[in-house]
């Protein structure tokens, strides 16, 4: 029986490591012509590019890309965890899911290039990452069709190297003791006994060293409408402020974190993580926003936060709310300019100084502990009419034992 797939062409998503390693001669068997995908989000050597490549050659793809999206990667998500200071459930900074989307978005666009409809990921079905990579490339492209090797045959890593084996091919890459996943937002560790709720070596992580956390310095930071533009007084991007930041902050001795919480296919995950840059850049950025917002415009932003920060967790970045969140949050931060001087010492970073010409701190009105224009009964007037709810709610509700 002839192959219904012969010759079509399949663009899959290849990291050069053991799953997708096997998907590329597994799909040559169902009859694709493959070609490999390897999209840059700040997490490869110029090594590794080269052996990457190679690797896809000799598996046997007809064509290889190399896509750098470190820049794309900063503008098309992460702007939004630091405008929003996004962390799931309040400690993870969505290191791995913020990932996602443009991988797939620039997988889709060499479909187009390509005149195919059909990609390929190396997802297992035991995590989170299949419901963001396939929501997101229906979401972009309805009629995309998504062929999954290792869902598929079970995700047998021996019987993947066995196959392997098989086929002439050489698993080259070793053993590893952790699952590493590394771009421009942080550095995330599972396996052995992080799987099993130890701390592990510390000699495991790479940009955390605390070699520094000894030492003090001092780094400025102006903003311009929510996001960092000039690092110490230059003009940057942000790909290069995070390519600087994770190692240099890192060096402090901040920015590594442990993190249990819940994951989208309803279980339990823990992981460990470095992630100085964006987790420094969230507090400078909090503490200029606390000198601009209302009390009641900082309730909104954290409203904000938990949507954005949840969708981008979820796989739903391009569910169409977040456009209207996106026309939100730019409202907000039209306000949020300014600079702000932080300092390393003893491995935490503080905002010693900000300043900003839209900061409701108005010495004219008013100075915190030290002056005021208001009188005493204006004051004694404020308290009564304050509290004045809860007085006659404590008297009634009381009386009527409520709460015994």
């Amino acid at each position: 029986m002839k192959n219904q797939n012969l010759n079509k062409k399949v663009i899959l998503a290849f990291s050069g490591g053991l799953d997708t390693s096997f998907c590329v001669p597994y799909l040559i068997d169902k009859g694709f012509k493959v070609i490999t995908v390897t999209v840059d989000s700040g997490g490869f050597t110029d090594f590794e590019k080269e052996e990457i490549e190679k690797k896809s050659k000799q598996l046997g793809s007809s064509k290889h890309y190399f896509i750098d999206a470190k820049q794309y990667f900063y503008e098309s998500i992460i702007q939004w965890i630091i405008k929003t200071n996004g962390l799931y459930e309040g400690s993870y900074p969505n290191c791995v899911s913020s990932q996602r989307y443009h991988l797939v978005e620039k997988i889709i666009e060499v479909t187009k290039k390509e005149n195919t409809n059909y990609i390929a990921h190396g997802n297992t079905g035991m995590g989170s990452d299949q419901v963001r990579f396939n929501l997101t490339a229906k979401l972009l492209e309805p009629n995309i069709k998504i062929i999954e090797p290792i869902k598929e045959t079970g995700g047998n890593r021996v019987e993947e190297i066995n196959y392997l084996k098989l086929k002439s091919f050489s698993y080259l890459g070793k053993h590893k003791k952790y699952s590493i996943n590394k771009s421009l937002m942080g550095i995330t560790y599972s396996g052995s006994e992080i799987d099993e709720n130890e701390e592990p070596p510390e000699n495991i992580f790479e940009w955390v060293t605390g070699i520094n956390s000894n030492k003090k310095k001092y780094f400025t930071l102006e903003f311009k409408k929510g996001l960092p533009v000039k690092l110490n007084n230059k003009k940057i991007s942000g790909s290069e402020l995070f390519t600087i930041l994770n190692p240099e902050i890192g060096s402090y001795g901040f920015g590594k974190g442990y993190y249990t919480g819940d994951v989208i296919i309803g279980i339990k995950g823990h992981i460990v993580f470095e992630a100085p840059a964006i987790l420094f850049l969230i507090k400078a950025h909090l503490s200029l926003e606390q000198y601009v917002f209302t009390k009641q415009q900082l309730d909104f932003s954290n409203y904000l936060s938990h949507q954005m920060t949840e969708h981008i967790y979820n796989g739903k970045f391009f569910d169409p709310s977040v456009y209207q969140f996106k026309i939100a949050i730019n409202s907000l931060q039209k306000l949020v300019n300014g600079t702000v001087i932080m300092k390393m010492e003893h491995g935490i970073p503080q905002p010693i100084s900000v300043k900003t010409n839209n900061s409701l701190i108005d010495k004219k009105v008013g100075l915190y502990s030290q002056s005021k224009t208001w009188s005493k009964e204006d004051a004694d007037g404020f308290i009564k009419l304050f509290g004045l709810q809860s007085y006659i709610a404590s008297k009634k509700q009381k009386r009527g034992k409520l709460y015994e």
